[in-house]
């Protein structure tokens, strides 16, 4: 997925190597972290509405779960790959040990396009995946979650087939379940919401007026759509987002110099974040290339979608204007482009970092669906924040003290963290 001349497992192991030289990694650790501790490979078989069967491939990695039970979502995706969910259950690890929450790193996968599948044909797909792995998943042991075009109705068939198949109520089983069904309230906000308090972090830090900001976002899904809304409430301006069309099977920038209104444009996308664009030049939108998200004129860019847009080939065209890069993705940048950002003197807010808010508020939802209680918005949000905000300061004040790129002092903070915990198991 993302650019294909790279290699997302490959992105992931080539940062952690670099920091795991800065730090003076014992070799055994450096091998049991570098790669996953399990994984499984199975296929699925699933009876279409035609009468037909489709197999579709099914993925679940467990990368390490020394500080605790595995975590991560499942993607859909028909260009989905192993070293992808490999990479991205690494990256789980290390959000997981950045914000300091008791959890370890997994990841799922489906290769498929839910967008061609009707309802009963995807209720029967995530059954089946729940079927392939589940005396090898569970609230004690490896809690998935929703991803890349998988939802809430498709966690809650999950947890039902999960359920059936044990012979209980296992509601800490799975996260991003629906509200009242054991989902937690401010669960939909918090990737967004989350990225957004360690921009404002940054730019409180840096000494930067939000109000005198302009911003560019790359995807309009779930996370961007959050994250402009609250930048919005700081004062911004979004000056342009990008979105994949399915129809056209491409992705446009929606760009207006004046400000998108972005309620209006989040009315105007459908579940998948495929924006209408007759609706967007009607807000006063110019539609222009996929890439052009990342030339606009702006003082901040949030790629939020896939992995490995920001690379070697397109780096040097972001804006002499751009002083900070909030990584609402997982693994949007790739370590050659990482280079040239640096030298630049861009304020990154690293991926494992920045859209942390995610698993942090899916780890609030175990809590409270494993206890039966259940908090208010406020004050999901509120913990969210000052978790954020902790997880922020302590990457922040790393970084200036020991003279270290932010991605670097982050993954300084969360490698050690995950050490410790395996050399104290005594696994290492």
């Amino acid at each position: 997925m993302g650019a294909g001349e790279y290699n997302p497992l490959e992105n992931a192991q080539e940062q952690f190597d670099g920091v795991a030289e800065i730090i003076g990694l014992d070799e055994a650790t450096r091998q049991l972290l570098r790669e996953p501790m399990r994984e499984y490979h199975f296929l699925i078989p699933v009876k279409m509405d035609d009468g037909s069967t489709q197999v579709f491939k099914g993925f679940r990695v467990q990368h390490n779960d020394a500080k605790g039970p595995a975590k991560g979502g499942i993607r859909f995706h028909p260009e989905e790959t192993a070293d992808t969910v490999r990479a991205l259950a690494m990256w789980m690890t290390w959000k997981c040990a950045v914000v300091d929450i008791p959890l370890g790193g997994g990841k799922g996968g489906i290769i498929c396009d839910p967008r061609n599948l009707s309802e009963n044909e995807q209720e029967r797909l995530c059954r089946g995946w729940v079927r392939a792995v589940a005396k090898d998943v569970g609230p004690f042991v490896d809690v998935p979650a929703p991803d890349v075009m998988s939802s809430a109705k498709h966690m809650l068939w999950m947890l039902d087939e999960y359920e059936t198949i044990h012979g209980g109520r296992y509601p800490g089983f799975i996260t991003g379940k629906p509200v009242g069904m054991g989902g937690s309230l401010g669960r939909t906000e918090a990737t967004g919401y989350g990225a957004i308090y360690t921009l404002r972090e940054a730019l409180k830090e840096e000494n930067v007026d939000p109000a005198t900001t302009s911003a560019s976002f790359q995807g309009f899904g779930n996370v961007a759509q959050y994250a402009a809304r609250l930048y919005l409430e700081l004062g911004g301006k979004v000056i342009a987002v990008s979105s994949w069309d399915h129809a056209d099977k491409k992705a446009y920038t929606f760009r207006n110099a004046n400000g998108i209104d972005i309620e209006k444009l989040i009315e105007a996308t459908d579940t998948f974040g495929s924006v209408d664009k007759d609706k967007a030049r009607e807000l006063g939108c110019e539609i222009l290339d996929e890439n052009a998200w990342l030339e606009q004129d702006v003082d901040i860019l949030i790629p939020s979608a896939l992995e490995n847009q920001i690379t070697a080939k397109n780096v040097d065209k972001i804006s002499s204007q751009v002083k900070f890069i909030v990584e609402g993705a997982n693994g949007p940048t790739t370590p050659d482009a990482d280079v040239a950002i640096k030298e630049r003197g861009i304020f990154m807010i690293p991926d494992f970092l920045a859209n942390a808010g995610g698993v942090t508020c899916s780890y609030f939802e175990q809590v409270q669906s494993n206890t039966n209680y259940f908090w208010e918005k406020d004050e999901v949000l509120e913990k969210l924040d000052t978790k954020m905000t902790a997880a922020f300061k302590a990457v922040y004040e790393l970084s200036k003290r020991n003279n270290l790129y932010m991605r670097d002092a982050a993954y300084v903070i969360s490698i050690n963290r995950v050490a410790q915990a395996v050399k104290m198991r005594g696994w290492a």
